[in-house]
């Protein structure tokens, strides 16, 4: 099936008289005959079900959907995105250990590693994603774990090279990490690119209405965790939590990094997403990829009249040819980039403020990728706990407005830009 096809019918397939929509499995917990059957489940002898804090039919259908999108292996849902890529990181990277992260990624992630994470004993070395291969190996330390980066950077729109990257892990040992968020799998799917795991916010463009919190992570399967088995103990050696299981040897590639996400992590911290939330997940997933292209549409449309805009500084898309990262773009999203745009106006902060002001059909919201057109100004946002050379180093300035298009007409959307623009 095409991926078009996938968002309707992959993950949940009813039998013969079953419920045609995904059923909401509301329970915190599930009946067994014996205390034996139960016993296989919490030895990982047997598949099944037995506490919501760890797995829930409802999760996995919506999982397994998401799963088949970007063509993975196996994957997990997670209370928000911030967890998927704490998990994602944290399931192979514990105190002692060292990862290399692009250094335009989203404030919130990039504050959970630079600030939280180090106090779990983690150290980060952060790199410009337009780093040279030498550059990106020169960070690269012997207790690296990891190698972490966005596909389209939130908010700065910076597009990795992601089979460089991949390439660059790889040599070391250590899997590729990409948060696929912006992009989706509609417009990018990064294992086809080399990387290994891949994370979402779902609260974005996958629930897309703004209904939901949620997270996920995927596995691709395909890095061979045994063949650097002295990188990853957690994986590669007895967990003495579960009864001595070694993940790696008894789930494979395919199935040891999420098992043991979801076995270890998730029992401990129990960030869950609901099954109503992955219920209502489904629903967006279900138009995901009708919605994208109007998405897309309108994000070029809007890049193309704020590029020719007096009262606009610069502006950041990468579907423009003036934009730098224009051709990885046409390499890694030939179809369209997302519905986000960058831009700077002329005035600096307060210039940006009083813009904001005057949108009619934008909502100020700190929220961004679903149905309805929203504007943020993240300085005083998203990353308003980064200082003044952080925020340079994550490609935002003070000036700087993320507009996000939802699907609505594209002529509406330009008009309330026009008129905002009009009356700074």
């Amino acid at each position: 099936m095409k991926n078009e096809t996938k968002c309707i019918h992959a993950g949940y397939q009813p039998k013969n008289g079953e419920s045609r929509m995904i059923p909401i499995i509301q329970s915190t917990t599930f009946k067994y005959d014996t205390s034996e059957d139960m016993g296989k489940l919490f030895d990982l002898e047997a598949s099944g079900y037995f506490y919501t804090r760890l797995q829930n039919p409802t999760n996995d259908y919506v999982a397994g959907k998401i799963c088949a999108l970007e063509g993975g292996t196996a994957a997990m849902l997670t209370s928000s995105g911030q967890a998927a890529n704490f998990y994602a990181t944290f399931n192979i990277a514990s105190c002692g250990d060292h990862i290399v992260a692009s250094s335009s990624i989203y404030g919130g992630t990039f504050n959970l590693f630079n600030v939280t994470m180090r106090k779990m004993g983690i150290d980060f070395t952060f790199v410009s994603p337009d780093a040279s291969d030498e550059e990106i190996q020169a960070a690269f330390k012997p207790n690296t774990k990891a190698v972490f980066g966005e596909t389209i950077a939130n908010p700065a729109m910076t597009v990795l090279d992601i089979e460089r990257w991949s390439n660059i892990a790889h040599k070391n040992g250590v899997p590729l990490i990409i948060d696929n968020t912006f992009a989706t799998p509609i417009n990018c799917r990064p294992f086809e690119w080399g990387a290994d795991i891949v994370t979402h916010s779902t609260t974005k463009y996958m629930d897309g209405h703004d209904a939901t919190v949620g997270g996920v992570i995927v596995d691709s399967g395909k890095f061979d965790w045994m063949a650097h088995k002295d990188k990853f103990p957690g994986l590669c050696t007895p967990d003495e939590s579960y009864h001595g299981i070694t993940y790696a040897t008894k789930f494979g590639k395919e199935g040891a990094f999420i098992t043991k996400c979801t076995a270890q992590l998730m029992r401990d911290f129990g960030s869950i997403q609901s099954p109503m939330n992955a219920y209502f997940l489904n629903l967006g997933l279900e138009s995901l990829a009708v919605r994208m292209p109007q998405h897309c549409k309108n994000g070029q449309a809007v890049a193309e009249f704020l590029e020719k805009h007096p009262a606009v500084e610069r502006v950041i898309y990468p579907g423009l040819k003036s934009n730098k990262y224009y051709k990885l773009a046409q390499k890694y999203l030939p179809n369209g980039i997302c519905g986000v745009v960058s831009f700077e106006l002329k005035g600096g902060r307060k210039a940006a403020e009083a813009f904001m002001k005057k949108l009619k059909l934008a909502m100020i919201a700190t929220h961004v990728a679903d149905a309805r057109t929203c504007v943020l100004h993240p300085a005083s946002a998203t990353h308003r706990q980064l200082t003044d050379q952080q925020l340079v180093e994550c490609g935002i300035s003070p000036s700087l407005v993320r507009f996000s298009c939802g699907i609505e007409n594209t002529d509406d959307i330009i008009a309330d830009l026009k008129q905002a623009l009009e009356g700074i």
